[in-house]
């Protein structure tokens, strides 16, 4: 696989012949895209959300944050652990504080045709066009050269990118909220074949109850509305009201972290399920979907124009859509919960 490629003073170039990346807008659903595709697993990148369990909610706020954190999914990783399990998949993963082991674990599976997932803080990016702090990035790698890595992001990151390997190694190393120790992982099938019907069904009971019993009150319906309530003593107390509040309206919908992407996920995959299972209360929930996913849509904008404006009445009218949606989610999860499979 390696060849020289001296004229442009590169000494070894690897990349993995048969790579075909998944270009998505979620990161985490881009790599489980980029990785099952090397397994000719085709799916949607809504279906893999919702087979992986995704949907979620958290409102997080901590003194070493510069402001609060509003994600509308779960914890990382804990998608594609999902979604292995409920495909019969093997889910491979290393982490080390070391590191040159952390280079040796990635690189060993390049060398042997196989593309990773990496976990890393996207402010070490160089193609990112908004350096902030995020440790619960993801990025595929296919390949790398004596200076680069070859890398899979989201769309709107620019889809095969590279990343000067030092800058990578940074980013993987980074430490604080929701960083890893340097992971890497990959998938492989196993002797047993999976059942698409009967993985639908099961992640839609598993995530409809994981979300309707929350363990804290800032996640799940509870932290939606927790947010109504806490979003107007952060805006009161902001130091930036511009540049907080516009930059949660947008990474919440288009990178989905505070709901608005993740809501059309999840109402595109329950239409996909729907189809596929004829269930009714599938159809039924998917139609309330519809519903919360503009609605998110609707809170995003309203947060943009607060931040914008620097008007209070605008947050004011985002925390009563959010107390809706509280409600609204609540009751569409708790159909979902009634599917004849559980844990």
């Amino acid at each position: 696989m390696k060849k020289n490629y001296t004229e442009l003073g590169i000494v070894n170039l690897m990349k993995i012949r048969t790579f075909r990346p998944f270009i998505g807008q979620h990161c985490e659903t881009t790599v489980t895209g980029s990785l099952l595709n090397q397994l000719n697993i085709k799916l949607s990148e809504p279906m893999m959300f919702g087979l992986g369990e995704g949907l979620g909610y958290i409102f997080w706020n901590m003194k070493s944050m510069d402001f609060p954190f509003i994600g509308g999914r779960v914890k990382p990783m804990s998608l594609t652990k999902s979604l292995a399990r409920n495909l019969n998949l093997k889910l491979d993963m290393k982490e080390t504080t070391s590191l040159k082991k952390a280079w040796i674990n990635a690189k060993e599976l390049l060398d042997e045709d196989i593309a990773i997932g990496l976990q890393l803080d996207c402010y070490h990016l160089e193609y990112f066009t908004k350096q902030i702090h995020f440790a619960g990035h993801f990025v595929a790698m296919y390949g790398y050269d004596d200076y680069y890595a070859y890398l899979v992001d989201t769309k709107q990151q620019g889809g095969l990118v590279k990343n000067s390997l030092k800058k990578l190694e940074l980013a993987r190393s980074e430490k604080g909220p929701m960083s890893s120790k340097n992971l890497v992982y990959s998938l492989r099938k196993v002797e047993k074949e999976y059942n698409l019907l009967e993985a639908i069904v099961t992640a839609i009971s598993n995530n409809a109850a994981e979300y309707i019993n929350p363990p804290i009150k800032n996640i799940g319906y509870k932290g939606i509305l927790k947010t109504s309530t806490e979003l107007k003593k952060w805006f009161k107390r902001s130091r930036d009201i511009k540049y907080e509040f516009c930059t949660t309206a947008m990474i919440m919908e288009k990178a989905g972290t505070g709901g608005a992407l993740f809501r059309n996920f999840y109402r595109d995959f329950l239409k996909e399920a729907y189809d596929i299972t004829k269930l009714e209360y599938i159809g039924e929930a998917y139609c309330m979907f519809i519903e919360i996913a503009s609605l998110w849509t609707e809170t995003s904008q309203l947060i943009d124009g607060a931040g914008k404006k620097n008007s209070e009445s605008l947050i004011d009218k985002a925390c009563d859509v959010l107390i809706e949606l509280s409600e609204k989610e609540f009751s569409a999860m708790t159909i979902l919960q009634k599917s004849p499979v559980s844990r």
